[in-house]
């Protein structure tokens, strides 16, 4: 069997969206060593009415779940079922989804390795149209005690998992649950159990080679998920495949949610420069267009020029000078502007775009300074720097309930002034001198996600 021990699991709902809806029932049939089964299974009470169409599909009844242990009375008993084990279930994103929930919603994490056969289904017989649990059912004569109950689909996986032994050869098997379970490849210098203390939250990551700078710094949402596909045995870039054969550690720090990974991983870039982060290293090198209000062509500013308490005039940020002009470029050829008095290019009489006719002929006396100079300004209009919107210094509370872990980023016109974690921090941060430390990155990463983040006003 392919691991020591297997849980196959599946869940009857009050419906199929894990964020709303509730468990009803959980069935386990957990396998140790390929043969000692043990089945374990029970209604849950949801805490919340099933929908008449729900219990038409899986007979579990309102009056059934009335007197069932609600899913905190069963947790303890489902997490243990399922330790150490590689949890397999059908289309296993939606079981493994709502035991996520169900576990967040007491203040809880849950993980597991996990196989969907739905996945492997597909790999093993490409041939076959349908991967349903019904298809497979059929198609390899499984046993069948109780449709749509829990712990009778359960016993439907272990009997098809039986069937895909008989039918395939170890490699194949091998092979498949390797690609449908993206199981990392480690490099031999790092440990088998490099990953098991990496957390499935958001947080960043630094790979290490022999020296004491990091060769990489990345970030994720998913931090397990996301290192581990840095060694998948099909690179998804030729850094990982360098990558691999450099690495001899990883370190971590887990964050409350995306923004401070983001945030954080943006002031590690900057101030190690790693040498794989080549593209975010070129962050460094923002830049805006400063367009004064009377005729004149762009002018380059770079972060470190720039006063966040001053921003009208400024557009932009891109990546570097070169792509700032490969922007004014597709703005001279939208709006006909002419590219002597953009700056693109130096020369008496028509310029490029004026030859071939897509100038308004600001460089031949065709429009006038002025004229060009508004309308320049005007399909800039899109690209301005806001203005700082809200009360002088906030904060953004991100809060992971999974890992009972709450941060409060400091922001003070689109500077990141730091990160607290407790009161102490906060006050801190808040009693230093004020810095102005404006970063178009940091600007950028501020200018999405603000709008929609919980703000808290700090004084």
């Amino acid at each position: 069997m392919f691991a020591p021990a297997i849980a196959f699991v599946d869940l009857e709902t009050t419906g199929t969206t894990a964020l709303g809806d509730r468990v009803t029932e959980i069935g386990i049939v957990r396998v140790e060593d390929g043969s000692d089964v043990s089945e374990w299974s029970t209604l849950v009470n949801p805490e919340c009415s099933i929908p008449a169409g729900v219990q038409a599909l899986t007979g579990i009844t309102n009056a059934m779940v009335a007197r069932a242990p609600t899913f905190r009375a069963v947790a303890d008993e489902v997490a243990a079922r399922i330790a150490g084990c590689i949890m397999v279930a059908h289309n296993a994103r939606f079981d493994y989804g709502f035991l996520k929930h169900e576990f967040a919603r007491l203040g809880r994490g849950f993980t597991a390795k996990v196989l969907c056969t739905v996945k492997l289904s597909r790999r093993l017989y490409p041939e076959a149209e349908h991967h349903n649990l019904d298809a497979v059912i059929e198609r390899h004569a499984l046993p069948v005690s109780d449709r749509h109950r829990a712990l009778g689909d359960a016993r439907v996986l272990w009997a098809f998992v039986q069937s895909v032994y008989r039918d395939k050869s170890i490699d194949d098997i091998e092979a498949a649950i390797r690609r449908a379970m993206k199981t990392p490849s480690l490099p031999p210098q790092l440990a088998s159990d490099a990953l098991d203390a990496i957390p499935e939250g958001p947080g960043v990551y630094r790979f290490y080679g022999l020296n004491a700078l990091p060769l990489y710094v990345g970030k994720s949402i998913h931090l397990r998920e996301r290192i581990g596909s840095h060694f998948s045995s099909d690179y998804r870039s030729a850094n990982d495949l360098r990558l691999s054969a450099e690495i001899t550690r990883i370190e971590f720090e887990e964050t409350a949610g995306e923004l401070g990974a983001l945030l954080r991983e943006s002031q590690l870039v900057k101030s190690l420069l790693p040498a794989y982060n080549q593209r975010l290293r070129r962050r460094a090198d923002m830049v805006a267009l400063h367009v004064a209000e009377e005729p004149a062509p762009p002018d380059y500013v770079r972060s470190t020029a720039i006063d966040p308490h001053a921003l009208d005039d400024l557009y932009g940020p891109f990546s570097s000078r070169r792509d700032a002009r490969e922007a004014l470029r597709g703005l001279a050829a939208e709006a006909r502007l002419c590219w002597t008095a953009l700056g693109l290019e130096r020369r008496k009489g028509p310029c490029f775009a004026r030859q071939v006719r897509k100038c308004a002929g600001a460089c031949v006396s065709a429009e006038t300074p002025e004229a060009h100079h508004a309308r320049l300004r005007e399909v800039l209009a899109k690209h301005a720097l806001k203005r700082w919107p809200f009360a002088p210094m906030v904060g953004v509370r991100e809060t992971s309930f999974t890992r009972d872990r709450t941060e409060i980023h400091v922001l003070s016109n689109w500077c990141w002034l730091g990160t607290a974690r407790e009161e102490a921090e906060l006050q801190a941060i808040l009693e230093a001198p004020p810095r102005v430390e404006f970063d178009l990155d940091i600007y950028r990463l501020l200018a999405k996600r603000l709008p929609k983040s919980q703000l808290v006003a700090l004084g």
